[in-house]
């Protein structure tokens, strides 16, 4: 495969706002960048892409093989300025003198979408130094201006191809895709037709592009049409309903959202109805049922407080439903009865058996390496045996205040039971 090393300018002019391209024509011309930068590399890894804008005369992006820092740099441009052709072609012309692989055949892939005011002179001129220096340089002309620069341009690639043809195209769009137009010019494919993407009916793939040697070009073919075709259906919703609203017709939406609103009441009525909950009590007939206003005669704006209405008493009475069955639960429920907490027989044992000094002594004299005899073991051992007896007395003292409890009680129910006899 032939080494090329691409500087492609773009531009970035006032006009890049319209909408002949959709949704506009510097999203289009994004989109199309988009797909001859992966044709380029995919043609051969070695390719080299670079980014240049005619409006400022600014190189985005350097000669690389990173289409991810191209596209990157693309999606910064905003319109701003007029096109300069002739500065941006001698621009991107320097750059691919600098370029590193010298083996590397020159190209210059151009966009135009303004209208050109330059002479046919300076455009021959030019292109006579760049056949010299044999660049090649492929130019795509879109949009409303392309009829008054078709002249010149031409002029220019005739000039530049030369009587035997060169490897200069020129390829002229008017409007619609323009990624779909690219992938079967000479531009992306080649003159060879063995570009970086195998185009045409008989490839027998989606878009021409066999998925699995290069699923990412496939991938962002397949997304581009896919925000192409939602573009276009919104583009066409937003033609319907101004023409409705224009010829004083109500737009599909508006007539199926007051079809779901009428609907969803009609269910609302049919639910109070059934559980004989009347939603308004001064339009109740005789029979027991309620009766319930007209909904066609109705706005849409009284059919939402209606039901607004509707979901407020049903909302009412299912708090009211569950405070009385709480109620109810409640008085269902017997009192609490009160129970005395008494100490356990074990947990009385335990404590003794820890203070008795002798089971304490006992236990140290079996330890390996304590000597029950020395001064310090034994003030432990006092010091517990004064706490153990300070407890005694305390249980002792706990003891008669509950037993005179008890006996005042047993007192005073004799007494009452004297009382009441």
């Amino acid at each position: 495969m032939v080494l090329e090393s691409t500087m492609i300018c773009v531009d970035n002019s006032e006009y890049m706002r319209n909408g002949d391209f959709i949704p506009s024509r510097l999203q289009a011309q994004q989109d199309a960048v988009n797909l001859i930068c992966h044709s380029k590399t995919r043609a051969n890894p070695e390719n080299n892409v670079g980014l240049l804008t005619m409006a400022n005369t600014e190189v985005l992006a350097t000669l690389t093989t990173d289409t991810g820092k191209i596209m990157a740099k693309l999606q910064q441009l905003t319109p701003n300025g007029i096109v300069n052709f002739m500065t941006g072609i001698r621009v991107a012309h320097l750059a691919l003198k600098h370029r590193q692989g010298k083996n590397h055949r020159p190209r210059i892939i151009a966009f135009v979408g303004s209208p050109l005011e330059v002479d046919s002179k300076d455009l021959v001129r030019l292109a006579k130094r760049l056949k010299k220096e044999k660049v090649n340089v492929d130019i795509i002309n879109f949009g409303e201006a392309q009829e008054g620069n078709n002249d010149n341009l031409k002029v220019f690639i005739e000039t530049l191809s030369g009587k035997e043809g060169g490897g200069s195209h020129l390829a002229t769009m008017v409007g619609g895709d323009l990624v779909n137009a690219l992938m079967g010019s000479p531009i992306v494919k080649g003159d060879d037709e063995t570009g970086g993407i195998s185009i045409g009916p008989g490839s027998g793939f989606e878009f021409g592009v066999d998925p699995n040697e290069d699923p990412e070009l496939a991938l962002a073919l397949r997304v581009s049409m896919e925000e192409q075709r939602q573009r276009q259906e919104e583009e066409a919703r937003r033609a319907q309903a101004e023409s409705a609203a224009a010829s004083g017709i109500k737009p599909a939406e508006e007539n199926t959202e007051e079809a779901l609103l009428e609907k969803a009441l009609a269910m609302s009525v049919e639910h109070g109805s059934n559980n004989n909950t009347p939603l308004d009590a001064g339009t109740s007939n005789p029979a027991g049922f309620t009766s319930y206003p007209d909904f066609a005669s109705m706005t849409e704006e009284e059919q939402i407080a209606y039901a607004m209405q509707m979901s407020m008493q049903e909302a009412q009475q299912l708090p009211a439903a569950k405070v009385s069955d709480e109620k109810q639960k409640e008085k269902e429920q017997p009192p609490p009865e009160h129970m005395e907490v008494e100490e356990h027989e074990e947990d009385t044992s335990y404590r003794e058996v820890v203070r008795d000094p002798m089971f304490l002594q006992s236990v140290l004299e079996t330890l390996p390496g304590v000597d029950p005899q020395s001064e310090t073991v034994r003030s432990a051992v006092g010091s517990l045996t004064k706490q153990a007896d300070k407890h005694k007395e305390k249980d002792k003292g706990k003891e008669k205040e509950k037993d005179e409890e008890k006996q005042v009680k047993k007192d005073s129910k004799k007494r009452m039971e004297k009382d009441k006899k």
